[in-house]
């Protein structure tokens, strides 16, 4: 388990996944020209999952079953 400090909206915040789902969601900001952090922060804004870490690890899971 990685944790990782980012602003997110004016605010700081951190997100502990694996390496795996790191690896993944740089993948995604790469492919999508986003920095991680703004990635992260559409993720933030469009969640139905009750935390960011959560959320995030069903947007690499979603993203990649859409590759598939």
């Amino acid at each position: 388990m990685e944790k990782r400090s980012l602003s997110i909206a004016g605010h700081r915040t951190s997100i502990a996944l694996e390496a795996e789902f790191w690896a993944g969601l740089e993948t995604m900001a790469a492919s999508k020209g986003l920095p991680l952090a703004a990635l992260i922060r559409e993720i933030d804004e469009g969640r139905s999952a009750p935390n960011l870490s959560s959320a995030v690890r069903l947007a690499v899971l979603a993203w990649y079953r859409d590759r598939a």
